[in-house]
């Protein structure tokens, strides 16, 4: 078989016409492939050739509650804007979402979850609903997870605090188990798992941690087939990751660089990310307005990737640094950042680290989450065949 050596013009030009399918499984051809599909400028213009939609889902508690924006927005886009959608009547909300497009919705903020669907806002199709997971759990966290798109699967993890649980005046073993879990030193959570395979959640045996972990407000993250929240120990004043093995329904944790364990000033931020398909860190220090960004290899090892001088950002955008600035990976080259400090009037912010672009678009009032979107218009079959009556 003739061998051919294509130049990266070439190759730039083909994948940048290649449906997103396509496109995503040629990254597992060669490195060259899989760094050329997250620049910046490859994916740009793979969206306007495409007509894929990529950009983050933003979330208000006010109407309208959500839309997506684009680094293709004009400064101060609109609900007329052609990169802006919106999406979902304001009583639903956006409880999760994957980066392929799906997203989870439901009635309630917080707890409960009697009514809940999944849908493809892109597709211009109605989307499915669940059957309801128990109803004695008040849902802590909530996350979702795509493990194959054709045919597609996909699995919800619900994570709830035993100790919120709804009183069962039938059961004699709920005032066993809290005492057990007093005396032991443990906290656990509940874990129901959706499968979209058999269409039905099961309970899974309770995630058991000791009481000294919380979980961080930040979202979880989505990569290499698994989800990982950013937790922290306050015994041992370090932070962790907790992951769960999407396909081994399995959980691990994994330790953070030693550099990275502790804060040194208390507006230091860490937060975990998805980084060209692999689980980041990132950790931002106040004082010297430093980001560094760390990657954990296939050997699980974190590699320090880049060390990003945010001082020219600062400068142009936030002369007094934020605290409540939100980082996250929109490409290999830039960032999407999320100034949460006044909830009157929140800007976000692509920042391109390796050429000093910058955009800023804002986002509106009362934001409160920011999910990644990268999809397409394909319309999907999100329940089996077999499930459809």
């Amino acid at each position: 078989m003739a061998s051919y050596d294509f130049s990266r013009d070439i190759l730039f030009e083909i994948l940048s016409r290649a449906e997103l399918k396509t496109m995503k499984k040629c990254r597992v051809l060669s490195k060259e492939c899989k760094d050329l599909t997250y620049e910046s400028s490859f994916m740009r213009l793979h969206s306007a050739r495409t007509s894929t939609m990529v950009g983050y889902l933003l979330q208000s508690s006010r109407v309208p509650t959500q839309y997506l924006v684009s680094i293709a927005d004009s400064v101060k886009p609109t609900a007329y804007s052609p990169y802006v959608t919106y999406f979902l009547h304001h009583r639903f909300r956006v409880v999760a979402a994957a980066n392929e497009g799906l997203v989870l919705c439901s009635l309630s903020k917080f707890g409960g979850d009697s009514f809940i669907y999944v849908y493809k806002p892109t597709c211009n199709e109605g989307g499915e609903v669940l059957p309801p997971p128990n109803p004695r759990f008040w849902r802590t966290k909530i996350s979702m997870l795509v493990l194959r798109s054709n045919p597609l699967r996909f699995k919800i993890v619900r994570l709830s605090d035993s100790k919120d649980d709804a009183v069962d005046l039938d059961s004699k073993y709920s005032d066993e188990e809290d005492n057990f879990n007093v005396l032991s030193n443990e906290k656990s959570w509940h874990c129901e798992i959706f499968d979209s395979k058999s269409w039905e959640w099961k309970q899974s045996d309770d995630l058991k941690l000791t009481c000294h972990y919380s979980f961080m407000n930040t979202q979880e993250v989505s990569v290499c087939g698994g989800l990982h929240w950013l937790m922290f120990n306050d015994q041992q004043d370090k932070y962790t990751i907790l992951c769960f093995d999407g396909d081994k329904e399995e959980w691990t944790m994994t330790s953070l660089p030693d550099s990275l364990g502790r804060k040194t000033h208390r507006d230091d931020q860490i937060a975990h990310v998805s980084c060209e398909g692999k689980l980041g860190l990132i950790n931002h220090s106040y004082e010297t307005k430093m980001l560094d960004v760390w990657i954990l290899n296939h050997e699980k090892i974190w590699v320090q990737k880049h060390t990003i001088n945010l001082k020219s950002f600062n400068e142009k955008v936030l002369p007094s640094p934020s605290p409540f600035l939100s980082f996250s990976f929109y490409s290999a080259d830039t960032l999407f950042m999320m100034d949460l400090g006044c909830k009157y009037s929140v800007w976000v912010y692509y920042y391109n680290f390796k050429t000093g672009e910058l955009k800023e678009i804002y986002a509106g009032k009362f934001i409160e989450s920011a999910y990644f979107i990268q999809t397409d218009s394909e319309p999907v079959q999100l329940k089996p065949e077999q499930y459809i009556y």
